[in-house]
């Protein structure tokens, strides 16, 4: 069943319409829904809208389950979706404001080496509204109104690989950052995915604004190969040629996240050759420490050699710094609070 979040302004107009209110009503069961309030907490709306909004949709797209705290201020939420299944999410402030990570996918059939949401496969898509859920609640449960928001940018790099739910999240990209709704700017979304090449461009050719960030994780086929099997489908090349398009068409920078993984990609002759492979493209590169998985097995680079991989890429004039870990007391990596919670239940 869809919630009144997955509908967008227009069709809450044509909702109102159809159930025969005046179309004043619009604009109230619009704020509800962006101000994340359930049916019972509404004052301003008559019975009769109410009980024949709750016939068609549900209020909220998603339900907070439970909260964990971290020491370094951010907050992981787990949400429960109308049919069972459950997604996690971060709130995460920082001085230049608050960024929420959201999920995409119920799991992911993408099957990275080391990462937690892909054990167990693919569950199914999240739709527009389960994306923009996650969104309002984090927002109000941190003392936030759409008008006076507390969350002011946001990552799709949660559980799922944005691009394998293309229309959803378009669709959601576009209600999360509309003037009437919460109104966040396009220019503070980063969406991040392990590399479809082809949906890559046709996010260029569709006008968004958004930050692209790149799951690139080896500087060659043959490394990259054994820890995202999604790269034979889309080599390096294709990827590389994916995002100077991208910025071609946009004019904004390409994020790269490369995770630091023992054994795999994290010596110095990794760090040359990625130098070479990034070498006249405008980007960043965002080096991770691996946040260990037990069902994975996979290491993080010691201190030693992560910084002499920074090193090596700033001798090489490519721009880099090590990302900032938030959450590991709270399982923060994706997918882990919610393997854990599932097998505890």
């Amino acid at each position: 069943m869809l919630s009144l979040q997955d509908l967008d302004y227009n069709e809450i107009k044509e909702l109102i319409k159809e159930l025969g209110q005046p179309s004043f009503r619009a604009d109230q069961v619009f704020d509800m829904a962006m101000k994340d309030k359930d049916y019972a907490e509404v004052t301003n709306l008559p019975k009769s809208l109410i009980a024949g909004l709750a016939e068609r949709y549900r209020a909220r797209a998603v339900e907070v389950i439970a909260e964990y705290r971290s020491r370094d201020g951010s907050v992981k939420y787990l949400y429960r979706l109308f049919d069972g299944n459950i997604v996690e999410g971060v709130f995460m402030p920082h001085d230049y404001g608050n960024t929420v990570c959201i999920s995409t996918q119920v799991g992911c059939r993408m099957g990275c080496a080391f990462c937690a949401s892909g054990i167990g496969g693919l569950a199914r898509n999240l739709t527009a509204g389960e994306m923009l859920g996650q969104v309002l609640a984090a927002n109000r449960l941190n003392g936030g109104t759409p008008k006076k928001r507390t969350v002011t940018n946001i990552v799709l790099m949660g559980s799922g690989e944005p691009l394998d739910n293309y229309e959803n999240v378009i669709k959601f990209i576009k209600a999360v950052s509309f003037g009437k709704g919460i109104n966040i700017s396009q220019r503070n979304i980063s969406l991040s995915t392990v590399g479809l090449a082809d949906r890559i461009r046709q996010l260029a050719d569709d006008g968004l604004n958004i930050i692209l960030t790149i799951s690139l994780h080896a500087p060659t086929d043959e490394k990259r190969n054994a820890l995202i099997p999604m790269n034979r489908k889309y080599p390096i090349k294709d990827i590389i040629g994916a995002a100077r398009y991208y910025f071609e068409k946009t004019g904004r920078r390409i994020i790269f996240e490369y995770t630091l993984a023992e054994g795999k990609n994290s010596d110095a002759e990794s760090a040359e050759e990625l130098s070479c492979l990034l070498k006249g493209l405008n980007c960043h590169v965002n080096l991770i420490k691996l946040n260990y998985v037990k069902e994975k097995g996979l290491k993080s680079a010691n201190d030693d050699s992560v910084k002499e991989f920074l090193s090596i890429l700033q001798k090489n004039k490519i721009s880099a710094t090590l990302r900032r870990s938030m959450g590991q007391d709270i399982e923060g990596a994706c997918g882990q609070l919610r393997r854990k919670y599932l097998g505890e239940s």
